[in-house]
């Protein structure tokens, strides 16, 4: 395995090959990349903008100039993304560190969404740029209010909702499903909760990169609830999490009352 090879190198590689095609428009990195936070973990998010029509043919000139590095020894189509005309593919070269994942995302030109809205996915790293896809409109801050007061009367709803599910299945003695309501029906909406609170533009990332978009102490009182070592400590970190769940939601409530005028 030549864990020699860097990324640096098999990003060269792929601009020098994609680059001079006339339907490849631009090239650019997300991920770690576009936060400033590579290290030696990081995988590669790769975005290629390209002519409607050729999707397919940007893929497998991809894949050609990845078997020029290493067999491919794994890859996984993704079937259906939340966005319209945006498609992804995810390679594991054989010779190369397996956290070096490709993580491509060839979308149309014609798509609205292009993964590039700094405020959600970072500041992107182009490669290239032949047609401006890297000038983006502003965040529209109204559009993200409407979506967040959307999501925030469903939580209302459906919180105190499905608490039941949780403590049923405690009362069952069936501890892992209790577990896995605790999860979802709990930690997940709170969790989406605070992210309205600290990182609304990042409301939907669930538990993802919480170390980095919520404060240090958040982080550290989520983890004491997620962490359970035995099923008694269910019942206590619910009540303990939904004390909390209602604490924050005024504060969301009125942080969206002006919202246009605060920081994402």
């Amino acid at each position: 395995m030549n864990l020699k090879t860097s990324r640096n190198e098999i990003l060269a590689l792929l601009q020098t090959t994609l680059e001079p095609l006339d339907y490849v428009y631009a090239m650019w990195e997300g991920g770690s990349a576009a936060f400033g936070r590579l290290d030696q973990w990081s995988d590669i998010d790769l975005q290629f903008d390209v002519d409607d029509d050729h999707v397919a043919d940007t893929f497998s000139i991809i894949e050609t100039t990845l078997k020029k590095i290493s067999p491919i020894e794994r890859q996984y189509h993704t079937p259906q993304l939340p966005w319209e005309s945006v498609f992804q593919t995810f390679y594991q070269l054989q010779d190369v560190s397996p956290y070096l994942l490709m993580d491509v995302v060839v979308i149309q030109h014609k798509a609205k969404e292009k993964l590039l809205q700094e405020e959600i996915h970072g500041k992107a790293c182009f490669y290239f740029d032949k047609s401006g896809v890297s000038k983006i409109p502003p965040f529209d801050l109204g559009d993200l209010k409407v979506k967040l007061l959307e999501r925030l009367s469903v939580l209302r709803i459906t919180f105190p909702l499905f608490q039941s599910m949780v403590i049923k299945e405690l009362n069952r003695g069936s501890n892992l499903d209790a577990l896995d309501f605790y999860h979802q029906c709990t930690m997940r909406p709170l969790v989406e909760l605070l992210r309205m609170r600290y990182k609304p533009a990042r409301y939907n990332f669930h538990i993802h990169y919480t170390k980095y978009d919520l404060p240090p102490e958040v982080v550290a009182k989520l983890e004491s609830l997620y962490f359970v070592a035995i099923a008694e400590e269910i019942k206590d970190k619910r009540q303990t999490a939904e004390e909390w769940f209602y604490e924050v939601f005024p504060q969301v409530e009125g942080n969206l009352s002006n919202y246009e005028k605060s920081s994402t």
